[in-house]
């Protein structure tokens, strides 16, 4: 039987609504929510912003939707629009139809951007939404002036048992004391507001299915051509940093790495005005197709 991705009952699904809507109020700039067709099912995608630069696109990590973005839509939209897909397979308001994996998310960004009418984006992804955000651009360097990717788990570097135990004990048994443990050792200094609890919570009630992160080859890393920055946290329990630049400095042609001192895995919600800045002034720099090639 194929795998899709849904509610596990009609309650959880109302549930996952009623938080959503109170998220939802929080955005703090005009947007619009679309219906994109694609082959695996009826995207949800939240455009926010108005410019005439190459669009940029936002991948949300594991759990979240296009709301996650929030606390920083802000800066990402006073100069571009900004499109926030929300995954199929994973909880959301996109309705998956057709069975999807990492080998296909290249094929269903395509789909996306064909039905948004966009033909190249600066494509933005935070810890799972990373993952997303590489695997799209091993297939698809054309559609790509930038690849900008914050903390990708599971990609670079494995990530720790002891964590990984964590996380599966938290799965089994997700009380409110376990799940604010979790997200105090993955994200230290990152308090979630109320609704944002209530959010994570309502998402459990989703059977996710498009898999987890698993590890890049040398060989497949060199398959990403595209202008790629990638932003760590030094006290990261996700991603050896100094592994991961190595790695990254001798797999990609072109590529731009920043660790920042004291930060941990949640360092977009730490210092969200210093990353937002990094990616904003790296994607700048590739606006142009002979950009790509400047260095």
């Amino acid at each position: 039987m194929a795998k899709i991705g849904r509610f596990k009952n009609d309650a959880a699904r109302e549930e996952y609504l009623r938080t959503y809507r109170e998220l939802e109020k929080l955005w703090p700039v005009p947007s619009e929510l679309l219906d994109v067709p694609t082959s695996f099912g009826m995207t949800k995608v939240r455009k926010s912003g108005a410019g005439q630069g190459v669009p940029i696109v936002l991948m949300h990590s594991m759990g979240g939707n296009s709301l996650m973005w929030s606390h920083v839509i802000e800066d990402f939209a006073r100069d571009h629009v900004v499109y926030a897909p929300e995954m199929v397979g994973t909880p959301g308001l996109s309705v998956q139809t057709a069975p999807i994996d990492e080998t296909k998310f290249g094929t269903w960004l395509g789909d996306v951007l064909d039905g948004l009418g966009v033909d190249r984006v600066h494509l933005v992804g935070y810890s799972q939404g990373a993952w997303s955000a590489m695997a799209v651009a091993t297939t698809q360097q054309a559609r790509l002036a930038s690849l900008n990717v914050v903390e990708p788990s599971g990609t670079l570097t494995k990530i720790k048992w002891s964590l990984l135990w964590m996380m599966i004990r938290v799965g089994a048994r997700p009380t409110d004391k376990n799940l604010r443990a979790m997200n105090a050792r993955l994200n230290p200094g990152v308090t979630l507001t109320d609704a944002e609890f209530a959010g994570v919570k309502a998402a459990l009630g989703y059977s996710p299915t498009i898999g987890y992160p698993k590890m890049f080859t040398d060989e497949r890393l060199a398959t990403i051509t595209t202008p790629t920055l990638v932003l760590l946290g030094s006290e990261s329990l996700v991603v050896d940093a100094p592994l991961a630049e190595r790695r990254l400095r001798e797999n990609l042609p072109i590529c731009e790495v920043e660790i920042f001192p004291g930060a941990g895995h949640g360092v977009f919600y730490e210092i969200p005005r210093q990353v937002t800045a990094r990616i904003l002034e790296f994607t700048r720099r590739y606006e142009s197709t002979e950009a790509r090639y400047a260095e």
